[in-house]
């Protein structure tokens, strides 16, 4: 019995996509796109209590679980880690065992320190579910789940045909990691994955892909172009020469745009640099399905939660 899966197949906690059986995550899919599509959920998770335990900053991710357990109609507690007793030194585990003696047994967390969320798993009681909401580099699950929602609304549930181009701060980034896997076990015709030698993570991580470093090379025929953050936080000084440079070499412009597929949908998992990554008249134009990933976030989000936790 792994962490995430139990005895009989059943998913305890969402900490990775990495590994997670093609008809668990599909099932996860078409259960956010009723939820999408408006499925009843007012008393799916009535009498049940989910604590927001995030120890990194965050807006849509927190808001939109948030949201979600309150669509499901289950009591929602809110945490702040800059006015908790981790101030004081107390440790994630203590901070998460006290709230769990609480009564509250659906636990989504944000760690800066990869592979937190999984630890965490190891330590609570039979009946209680995390959901990992970005830890470190390693993962970001219910991300990778959205992307996959709308990608699948904009180009239809087979990707076996598709191509799929991946920009930017791959070396940094859980996004990147949890898209490549969802990628994969969907079966996505190709992907390619662009940025500079050094935003760009070890071989093993990209097993499978396309890789390269002009950007404009690669474009031709893409049919999502999915952006990544450039991550300062969590690079050290020196790996891209100025934001400047970046954005002329990877920042996604118009002329860029139309250099891919009739239809080309574009994607920014958020918060995004504008006029580093990504021009105002991309994010803001009629390819753009970046707020279309915030919706699906908080009907995705819903799906993972009714399976853990119902």
């Amino acid at each position: 019995m792994s962490l995430q899966i139990d005895a009989e197949g059943n998913l305890r906690h969402l900490l990775t996509l990495d590994g997670l059986p093609r008809p668990a995550l599909e099932g996860l899919l078409s259960r956010a796109q009723a939820f999408a599509d408006g499925a009843d959920a007012r008393h799916v998770l009535s009498g049940k209590a989910v604590c927001t335990l995030f120890f990194e900053p965050s807006t849509r991710t927190r808001l939109s679980f948030q949201r979600a357990a309150q669509r499901l109609g289950a009591d929602v507690l809110g945490f702040d880690a800059a006015t908790s007793s981790t101030t004081k030194g107390e440790t994630a585990r203590d901070t998460l065992k006290n709230i769990e003696a609480m009564g509250v047994h659906g636990f989504v967390i944000r760690h800066s320190e990869d592979g937190a969320v999984e630890a965490l798993a190891g330590a609570v009681e039979a009946g209680t579910a995390l959901v990992n909401a970005g830890d470190g580099r390693s993962a970001h699950p219910t991300q990778g789940l959205l992307d996959m929602l709308t990608l699948r609304q904009a180009l239809g549930t087979d990707l076996s045909t598709r191509t799929f181009l991946i920009v930017g701060d791959v070396r940094h980034s859980r996004v990147a990691r949890s898209d490549l896997h969802a990628l994969r076990t969907l079966g996505a015709g190709e992907i390619r994955v662009c940025g500079p030698a050094s935003l760009l993570p070890d071989a093993v991580t990209l097993d499978g892909c396309t890789v390269g470093h002009d950007f404009d090379a690669m474009l031709d025929g893409v049919d999502a172009i999915m952006m990544l953050r450039l991550q300062r936080e969590r690079m050290a000084e020196g790996l891209v020469s100025s934001l400047d440079d970046y954005h002329r070499d990877y920042g996604l412009t118009e002329a860029r745009v139309a250099r891919a597929a009739d239809g080309v949908a574009v994607m920014h998992p958020g918060p995004m640099n504008r006029g580093v990554e990504i021009d105002d008249a991309v994010a803001d134009g009629p390819r753009s399905l970046i707020l279309r990933q915030v919706a699906n976030g908080v009907a995705v989000r819903m799906a993972v939660m009714e399976a853990l936790l119902r």
